[in-house]
């Protein structure tokens, strides 16, 4: 079995001129380039015999969009504490990704190193696209339609490239952070028409404020008397 941390050295010298980054975090190795070295970076991991990523066990979007914002969070975790829900968009955290918005992340096995990698590549254009896979790894297929149904991300040269989750006729990409949370549209089954119609969505969002706790001592005093009884 190869470690993380051996995997990470060959990486580097092996993509010295692709790879953006390459990082080891909680026992696993995360490498990002590029993604017009897609097609020519994970060939490489699969027919090197150095690496010999075989499988292909997952394709996945992600939307930076609002990376590391968070409306509620509690004492413990942060100084801000009630304000933070308060701020405007200007006042908030700047996304540290800058304008790079959406990412294609690949998780790789290697059965003959018995390691795991991840990719990562940030892709730009609207819509945005990157090249697909399949013809390295014939799983991809219907990773990739997952990702551009939820995310609407194109994957050129993919052999099908068409929604899988959502119905027929979907407006939108609901795994995109301004994608509505209670959607555009709702369906019912009409009884006069005897068939399933599609309606303008009745549901209203609501944000709601969390209850602030404040510290009592006056409780504070009575759990210390219970605790030291």
């Amino acid at each position: 079995m190869e470690s993380a941390a051996s995997l990470k050295i060959k990486l580097e010298e092996r993509f010295s001129d692709e790879s953006v980054s390459c990082v080891l975090d909680r026992g696993q190795v995360t490498m990002e380039f590029p993604a017009e070295h897609v097609l020519s970076v994970c060939k490489a991991l699969r027919d090197d015999k150095l690496f010999s990523f075989s499988q292909l066990s997952d394709v996945c979007g992600v939307d930076y969009s609002e990376y590391g914002e968070v409306n509620w969070v509690t004492h413990e975790t942060t100084s801000t504490g009630f304000s933070r829900g308060r701020e405007s968009e200007s006042q908030q955290k700047s996304n540290v990704y800058n304008n790079k918005r959406f990412a294609v992340v690949y998780h790789l096995l290697s059965l003959k190193n018995n390691i795991r990698l991840r990719l990562r590549c940030f892709v730009s254009g609207e819509p945005p696209r990157i090249s697909s896979v399949t013809n390295i790894w014939s799983s991809a297929d219907w990773f990739e339609r997952e990702t551009f149904d939820l995310f609407g991300i194109l994957f050129d040269g993919h052999p099908d490239l068409r929604r899988i989750l959502t119905d027929y006729g979907f407006i939108g990409h609901p795994f995109r952070k301004d994608f509505p949370l209670e959607g555009n549209v709702e369906v019912r089954y009409d009884e006069d028409k005897k068939r399933v119609v599609y309606q303008p969505v009745t549901i209203t969002n609501r944000v709601l404020v969390p209850r602030v706790i404040r510290e009592d001592n006056r409780y504070i005093a009575v759990e210390e008397e219970l605790n030291d009884g």
